[in-house]
């Protein structure tokens, strides 16, 4: 196949190329489409229990994703000049575009009991636009003296205060929200100016924005450093501008191509999908070198452009096949995740990363072959002494020193095993923002005084319709709301409870101690006083449903971690049991903390399923190209390794097991397998040119392979380096752990893989008839044999001894 692929790309070069120029013009086209993703993605599948009913309630009471919390801890909060300018800052706010509604202690109201005719009048606190101290002072008293705000609105003892912005929900989905969150802030700076004030930001809409400009930066960021690298690394290996702007050449129309792919799929950008461009620029660049290498082998051996240009088609570009599909699949095995930003990720990369191949195995002759043959002092880096004591230094180490190489692996997987106990699987909803990032700072901030901004919602379903004026559902609602007030993640609830103990107080004039649940004896000429208009409110539809069947007790959460959720939850579920008994059936944990911390830990296991489907796969394909399982088993044997002590690494450290760091492991296997790949091609071509002798096959493949093997691997690791600088800390985890595999994955392929080969030479047959399903060159070719082989007859000697 690669012979007619090698005639026929040198044949018609020009057609080749105005096709790659014409669809890299189209795909540039579309990429100018590529939006960042402005709507949340949910983690678990469209079927699931939790999920849909989260969707369900959401319809039901509405969904507080629109909701932007600004807060301030101020003192003399309730002096003319600092109350007079919060007023001004909410005034400001309203007149913003697609701000639907904001509310703070301004505007709260009070129930005044008008005993003519016998309801409750809702009244504006702070209704004037102007007020003297003494009237400032007795109003601030009698906000405070209504229990349903403290806590809600404000926190005394740290002196607090919030203020909630409503946005528009269609603006909050569309590119416009990052204007509309700008203008916010930028109106926000007035008052600090003017107060001298600091002012807190959170809640989904600053959170979504703050991070999705983030990722905008990275991914542009990360294609410069990637590509500044490459350059760096390639003119030191090659000493060739030439060599440097082909490359760079071939991975920039794979760029090019990865963002007009998201566009043709119909994908937004994410966190996940941003780092695809640069990861093309770290893993199109080693088949370069391959490809590279091997023409300037070739042309040094024999001089012949043309042919050396076919060879490299037909041998290298076998090699190189296997090598990115296996890369791939790695990246492949996240489509059955089920979960859709995953499942992007994975279309998207394993498809580029085989364009990038395609790109490379055409463009590279091509361009070679309208260029002038290199230079002399281009083809030095064949012959550099130190790259050859190294190997030289491999190769005694593997023949000589094989049960050091197997103590040291022992010992290691040992250390591994012990380490990999120590992992847990965690992770938290702001998981990738960095500690003193402003938004986490922020964050940190409601939930030392407000118990954070995650939903954490509980829903009962009274079975029938205005099943929430049931004095005994509100008793029991009451009951289990006391029992959570005993856990410190949770905030003050919300709910018709609340509103019924708001409206006790009311009634007995605003008595403190009044605020609670009416007795049985009290809760009919209580509720006669609540005017039936109320159920329209937007507050009280937030509690009670259209229907009156479902009630909702609204929790806000602190962001605690998977594992520490999961346990709260399960308090929760018992606490409900024990209230509500049988109905506890019926009443069930919602919120966007239960759906992403499910979310997460659904994930974390698909990732754990991907992980041995990817290396299922390539084991396949490797066991139909070698024809020997035994080699197959070798080889990912050898490639568990490093996966172990990254993982064990991960351990000892104390990485927790999230997204974000599970995904290396199909990354890393799927890179760190090619080199083995192309150690054990040369492997097998030298069993036979070598009269089946394996220990002189071994000495050959390493000597051959190991320049490249090194090469690539130092590309990669410093490739994936470069994310540590990322202001993520899941792009973080991912460059640095896949970055750490691969280091670990080149010394277990040039020691600890050769050696077990030699350790088994005289189990293994081989069978003289053997021909693999594809054949695979990396090195010598037939009229290099003889030369070959007396130059590295010392080796030969030694390993027939």
């Amino acid at each position: 196949m690669f012979q007619f692929l090698a005639r026929n790309i040198l044949r018609y070069k020009f057609f080749i190329l105005s096709f790659i120029g014409i669809f890299t013009c189209f795909m540039a086209y579309k990429a100018t489409f590529v939006e960042l993703s402005y709507k949340p993605v949910p983690l678990l599948p469209k079927e699931d229990s939790v999920l849909i009913r989260s969707i369900e309630f959401s319809k039901k009471f509405g969904k507080g994703e629109n909701i932007m919390v600004i807060g301030v801890q101020d003192s003399t909060f309730f002096t003319l000049e600092k109350f007079n300018n919060w007023k001004k800052l909410e005034n400001g706010l309203k007149e913003i575009n697609g701000v639907e509604q904001v509310f703070s202690i301004v505007d709260a109201i009070n129930l005044v009991k008008d005993t003519v005719s016998k309801k409750f009048v809702t009244e504006k606190i702070f209704k004037f636009d102007s007020y003297s101290s003494c009237e400032l002072d007795s109003l601030s008293e009698l906000t405070r003296s209504l229990g349903f705000y403290k806590n809600l609105l404000y926190n005394d003892s740290t002196k607090t205060y919030l203020m909630l912005v409503t946005l528009n929900r269609e603006i909050i989905t569309k590119k416009e929200r990052v204007g509309l969150v700008k203008d916010i802030v930028k109106t926000c700076r007035v008052y600090e100016v003017d107060t001298k004030n600091k002012l807190y930001y959170s809640g989904l809409p600053y959170i979504r924005v703050t991070v999705g400009e983030m990722i905008r930066g990275e991914m542009y960021l990360f294609v410069i450093l990637a590509v500044l690298l490459t350059s760096v690394i390639l003119y030191i290996l090659f000493r060739s501008f030439r060599v440097v702007f082909i490359s760079l050449l071939v991975v920039g129309i794979g760029v090019v191509w990865s963002l007009g792919t998201l566009t043709l799929f119909g994908y937004d950008l994410t966190l996940l999908t941003a780092i695809i461009p640069s990861l093309l620029v770290i893993i199109g660049v080693p088949s370069c070198i391959f490809l590279i290498n091997k023409y300037h082998h070739e042309y040094r051996h024999h001089g012949n452009q043309t042919k050396a240009l076919y060879r490299v088609i037909t041998r290298v570009g076998s090699a190189t096949f296997l090598s990115n599909l296996t890369t791939a699949i790695g990246f492949g095995a996240f489509i059955i995740t089920n979960t859709q930003v995953l499942k992007e990720f994975g279309v998207v990369a394993s498809l580029n990363v085989m364009g990038v191949y395609s790109i490379s195995l055409m463009l590279i002759p091509i361009i070679f072959s309208l260029t002038a043959p290199p230079k002399t002092k281009h083809l030095t880096h064949l012959s550099r002494k130190g790259i050859k004591k190294n190997i030289y230094r491999i190769v005694l180490t593997v023949l000589y020193r094989r049960k050091i190489v197997f103590i040291v692996a022992i010992g290691l997987i040992i250390a591994g095993l012990a380490g990999v106990t120590l992992l847990k699987n965690n992770g938290y909803m702001v998981d990738d923002i960095p500690r003193k990032h402003p938004v986490l700072k922020d964050l940190k901030f409601f939930e030392k005084n407000f118990n954070g901004v995650m939903p954490f919602e509980i829903i009962y379903d009274t079975e029938k319709p205005n099943g929430y004026l049931s004095a005994g559902v509100l008793v029991k609602i009451d009951r289990l709301q006391r029992k959570l007030s005993h856990y410190p993640e949770l905030s003050k609830p919300v709910s018709i409870v609340e509103a019924a103990k708001f409206a006790s107080q009311s009634y007995y004039n605003g008595n403190l101690e009044r605020y609670r649940l009416p007795s049985s004896f009290e809760w009919g000429f209580i509720m006669s006083y609540i005017p039936k208009s109320i159920g329209m409110s937007d507050m009280f539809a937030r509690l009670v449903d259209s229907s009156g069947r479902y009630v909702r007790i609204m929790y806000n959460a602190d962001d605690i971690g998977t594992i520490k959720m999961n346990r709260l939850k399960e308090i929760v579920r018992c606490d409900i049991d024990t209230v509500f008994k049988e109905n506890s059936k019926h009443v069930y944990i919602s919120g966007g903390s239960i759906v992403v911390s499910k979310g997460y830990d659904y994930l974390v296991d698909s990732l754990f399923v991907s992980l041995p489907l990817a290396i299922g796969v390539i084991m396949v394909f490797m066991g139909w190209m070698f024809r020997r399982w035994r080699i197959v088993l070798f080889s990912v044997l050898t490639n568990m390794i490093p996966l172990l002590l990254t993982s064990a690494a991960m351990g000892y450290i104390g990485i927790a097991l999230k997204p974000s760091t599970v995904i290396v492991f199909s990354i890393a296997f799927g890179i760190a397998i090619d080199n083995s790949i192309q150690l054990l091609a040369k492997y097998r071509q030298e069993l036979k040119r070598t009269s089946h002798n394996i220990k002189a096959s071994v000495i050959y493949a390493i000597r051959e392979t190991g320049i490249s093997i090194i090469y690539t691997s130092v590309v990669l690791f410093f490739g994936f380096g470069v994310f540590a600088l990322s202001k993520f800390g899941g792009t973080v985890s991912l460059g640095v752990l896949v970055a750490l595999t691969l280091l670990i994955a080149l010394f277990s392929n040039l020691f600890i893989l050769p050696s077990i080969l030699l350790a088994f030479e005289r189990k293994t047959s081989v069978d003289p008839d053997y021909e693999p399903a594809l054949e695979l060159s990396t090195g010598f070719d037939d009229d290099e044999d003889s030369e070959a082989l007396s130059e590295e007859k010392p080796f030969l000697d030694s390993a027939k001894q």
